[in-house]
C-alpha cells in the first residue's frame, strides 16, 4: 500500500507519471521524456527561472524566519511595490494589501471579512466556479467535480455539506470557437439577480473557472447588482491576475471596481505558493478603528516576499503582459482551426493564455467521479503526452484547459498545439 495519498479528481488506478525535475516550459520524466508544460497557471514563469531562483538563495542566506505579527520592512516594500505596480491608474479606488498562504485562503478570509463586516451569512457566486477548498473558499465552489467530498465506485458520490446558504447566479458561456455557445445576453442572465443576492455578505466572481469567461457586461451588472443588494463584490483574480489575462487584472476590462480582489497562483511567480487580498479604500474606512483577527505563521514568509518582488519586476521589465496579448492572437487562431478539424469539440473559449476546449459528452452536470472508465478528456490528455506536452483537464469528463507558461516561445506554442491536436484524434 502507497504511504501518500495521492489527489485525483477521478476514481483510478494505476502509477502516476513521476516528474524528476524541469526547466522553462518543459517538465522532464523519470523516462527521460521531456514534455511541454501546457497547464502552468501557477508557474507563470515556467520552471527554475533564472531571476526567481537567485532572489529565493540571496532571501535563503539573510533572511529570518519572521512571522506576520511581528513588522519587518521588506514584507511592507512588498505590498508598496504590488500596488505602485499592478495597481498603476487604480489608485482612485485601491487601498492596502494582506498577504496570505494561498489563493484559497485568501478566498476564504476575504468572505469572512465580508460576513464579519456586513453581519451577513450568505454567500453568492455563479454556476461553475471555483474558488478553492478552504473553508468558506469551499462553500463557493459550485463545479461539482470539486466538491470536497468522496466519489466510490460502488456507492455514488458523497459530496461533503454546505453548511450555510449559498447563492449562485447564471453563467455565461461563450465561445470563440465551435458550436456550444450559451447567447443568452446578461441583461437575460441576470434579471433576476437582485433577488439571488438579497441579503448576502459577498458575491464573489472568477474569470475562468469551469470555462466560462464572461464579458464585461456581465461583470458590471452582476457588480451593480450586489451593491443594490448591499453585498460586497470579491473580484477572484487568483488564476487571472498578474498577467495571465493579457493585463495586470481581468476585472480592468469592465468600468466597475470591486470591494476585494484575491490573488494567489502567480503572485509569486510560481516559486513560492502565496496568496492576497487587496482591499479597495472604502474598505480601508470600514476597517478605521478595527482590528482584522486573522493570523497565521507562515503568511508572508520571507521567500514569499522575495519571490512576489522578484516575479513583479520581471512582469514589468520583460513586457510579459504585451506578449500574452500577441500570444492570444495567435492562440484564438490556432483554436478556430482545432475547431475546424475536430468535430467532437463543442465550444472553445478563453483570454490571453488560459483557454478551454470542451468536447462531445456528459454535460458538466451530470458529472460522474465514481466510475472507472477513461473520461474522453484524460484520453486527450493521454495522447498528448505521447506527442510532447502536457494538457490540463479539470476533473469534467469533457474539459480541457491550456494554459502555457506566460514567457512560452512562438515555436513552443505550435509544438504544444502540434500535440494538443494529436491528442484530440482520441475523440474520433
Amino acid at each position: 500500500m502507497k504511504r501518500l495519498l495521492r489527489t485525483g479528481l477521478n476514481v483510478e488506478s494505476g502509477d502516476a507519471p513521476q516528474i524528476v525535475g524541469g526547466e522553462g516550459v518543459y517538465f522532464t520524466f523519470s523516462d527521460g521524456r521531456r514534455l511541454i508544460d501546457g497547464s502552468s497557471t501557477g508557474g507563470p514563469l515556467g520552471h527554475r527561472h533564472p531571476d526567481m531562483l537567485e532572489a529565493l538563495r540571496k532571501t535563503l542566506e539573510i533572511a529570518p524566519v519572521i512571522s506576520e505579527g511581528w513588522d519587518w520592512r521588506e514584507r511592507e516594500a512588498a505590498a508598496e511595490e504590488l500596488i505602485d505596480l499592478a495597481f498603476a491608474g487604480e489608485h482612485g479606488w485601491v487601498g492596502a494589501v494582506r498577504f496570505f498562504l494561498s489563493g484559497s485562503e485568501a478566498n476564504d478570509q476575504a468572505l469572512s471579512l465580508a460576513q464579519a463586516i456586513t453581519g451577513r451569512t450568505p454567500l453568492a457566486t455563479r454556476e461553475r466556479a471555483y474558488h478553492g477548498l478552504t473553508g468558506l473558499s469551499r462553500a463557493v465552489t459550485t463545479q461539482p467535480q470539486w466538491h470536497g467530498g468522496l466519489s466510490r465506485l460502488s456507492g455514488g458520490i458523497r459530496p461533503a455539506p454546505i453548511p450555510f446558504d449559498v447563492r449562485r447566479l447564471p453563467a455565461p458561456e461563450g465561445a470563440r470557437a465551435g458550436r456550444g455557445a450559451d447567447l443568452r445576453p446578461a441583461a437575460s442572465l441576470l434579471a433576476d439577480a437582485g433577488d439571488r443576492l438579497a441579503g448576502c455578505a459577498a458575491l464573489i466572481l472568477d474569470y475562468t473557472q469551469g470555462g466560462i469567461y464572461h464579458d464585461a457586461d456581465y461583470q458590471d451588472r452582476a457588480a451593480a447588482a450586489a451593491r443594490a443588494a448591499g453585498a460586497l463584490w470579491i473580484a477572484d483574480e487568483v488564476v487571472t491576475g498578474l498577467g495571465r489575462s493579457g493585463r495586470w487584472f481581468a476585472f480592468q476590462g469592465g468600468d466597475s471596481r470591486p470591494d476585494m480582489v484575491t490573488l494567489g497562483k502567480p503572485l509569486a511567480g510560481g516559486a513560492m505558493p502565496c496568496g492576497a487580498v487587496v482591499l479597495s479604500k472604502d474598505m480601508m474606512a470600514e476597517l478605521a478603528g478595527c482590528t482584522w483577527q486573522s493570523y497565521s505563521t507562515f503568511r508572508a514568509h520571507p521567500l514569499m516576499i522575495a519571490a512576489t518582488r522578484a516575479y513583479l519586476r520581471v512582469l514589468v521589465r520583460d513586457g510579459l503582459l504585451d506578449r500574452v496579448r500577441v500570444l492570444e492572437a495567435r492562440i484564438a487562431a490556432r483554436m478556430a482551426t482545432l475547431a475546424a478539424r475536430h468535430p467532437a469539440i463543442t465550444r472553445i473559449d478563453g483570454r490571453g493564455l488560459h483557454w478551454t476546449i470542451e468536447l462531445e459528452g456528459p454535460d458538466w452536470r451530470q458529472w460522474r467521479g465514481d466510475s472507472a472508465d477513461i473520461p474522453v478528456a484524460t484520453r486527450v490528455s493521454d495522447r498528448a503526452a505521447e506527442a510532447g506536452a502536457l494538457i490540463g483537464t479539470s476533473g469534467e469528463q469533457t474539459s480541457l484547459f491550456l494554459a502555457p507558461a506566460l514567457i512560452v516561445s512562438d515555436a513552443e506554442l505550435d509544438r504544444l498545439f502540434d500535440a494538443l491536436d494529436f491528442g484530440l484524434e482520441a475523440t474520433r
